[in-house]
């Protein structure tokens, strides 16, 4: 195509997210009852003062034992936020809404109608050519398994979750699974007992990324804790600490303990392995990011000089008529489900 020769990536370029959730909302009660949460009350954030100690690392030239005692001797007093289970209840409730969008590939904001058409035919390609399906059941993949639980998953006795199909504020019809039995390593084999419900969630999924039609999922994610065990809400960032006075302070809703909207996305698009040196045992899956960011490492799992980063792939695919490896293709479409913005700019 000789147009390609001299197309330019459009400096501006801008694309909205296509998996759109609210913030998850905390509630508790008994496991038994879950048939009745809507009646559960919310997990409320409370204060906590305690005295905590000495325990950071010391400094190479710290070796008198005298300092070190002194030191020990001073209070270390901290106010926290925390948030449990009632005494009564041993399983929280996390519940959100998941709206998917179609339009994927279509920028929602673009300064180059010839880069336009060009991205538009790639992705139409791809769509023909692969589709949807792959991309949808990892999303679904993550929402059975629980991964938007994070902390609240982990050493939980059980773990339930169910997606509903919401149409007019009204659930038309809803799938359950056992979240544990899915591993959150590996996307496959799927737990034959649960492939028919988790098939039926990933053909809902595609058919509103394709914009086949509207789909608003409930999702709600039952954890068994134990009676009165913490639960683990986002933290806030807190940039004037001064301010605050505490040293650590918890998302809420209204005084609702919740996670918040991007961190459930961050989950949900957990479906990355196909990043250079991918090990399932060890990092497994990692966020759709445009570099492979993984922060809790400080580290880019899609580096430039590997030509695997984001930028580089959509540029030889867009610009050059260069069509990246199958699962590549699927990671550059994801990115783009992602949405963000990614333009190039005009200055060196």
């Amino acid at each position: 195509m000789p147009a390609s020769n001299t197309l330019k990536t459009a400096s501006v370029l801008a694309f909205e997210r296509k998996l759109d959730t609210s913030d998850a909302l905390f509630s508790a009660g008994a496991w038994d009852n879950r048939s009745n949460s809507d009646a559960w009350p919310s997990v409320e954030i409370r204060e906590k003062s305690v005295r905590g100690t000495i325990s950071n690392r010391l400094k190479a030239n710290t070796s008198d034992p005298g300092r070190l005692d002194a030191a020990i001797q001073k209070p270390n007093l901290q106010t926290v936020d925390v948030a449990t289970l009632p005494p009564e209840a041993d399983t929280l409730r996390v519940r959100f809404t998941l709206r998917v969008l179609g339009g994927v590939g279509k920028p929602a904001a673009c300064n180059s109608k010839a880069y336009q058409e060009k991205l538009w035919s790639v992705v139409e390609h791809y769509i023909k050519a692969q589709g949807f399906s792959t991309l949808a059941k990892r999303y679904a993949s993550n929402l059975a398994n629980g991964r938007f639980l994070w902390r609240n998953r982990i050493g939980a006795e059980s773990v339930e979750v169910c997606v509903e199909h919401l149409v007019g504020g009204q659930a038309l019809k809803g799938v359950v699974f056992n979240a544990l039995s899915f591993s959150v390593r590996r996307f496959d084999p799927v737990p034959e007992v649960h492939s028919r419900d988790l098939e039926s969630l990933a053909q809902w999924i595609e058919q509103g990324l394709a914009g086949e039609h509207h789909l608003l999922l409930r999702v709600t994610g039952f954890a068994r804790l134990g009676f009165g065990q913490e639960v683990f809400p986002s933290q806030e960032l807190i940039l004037d600490k001064d301010s605050s006075g505490k040293s650590k302070t918890l998302y809420h809703v209204a005084g609702i303990a919740g996670v918040h909207s991007q961190k459930i996305g961050n989950a949900l698009r957990t479906i990355d392995t196909w990043y250079p040196g991918h090990v399932p045992e060890e990092l497994g899956p990692i966020a759709v990011e445009p570099y492979g960011s993984v922060t809790s490492l400080g580290r880019a799992c899609r580096q430039p000089q590997d030509n695997m980063d984001f930028y580089t792939l959509l540029d030889g695919w867009v610009l050059r008529d260069k069509s990246p490896p199958k699962e590549q293709q699927h990671y550059v479409m994801a990115t783009l489900i992602r949405g963000g913005v990614f333009g190039e700019s005009d200055k060196d």
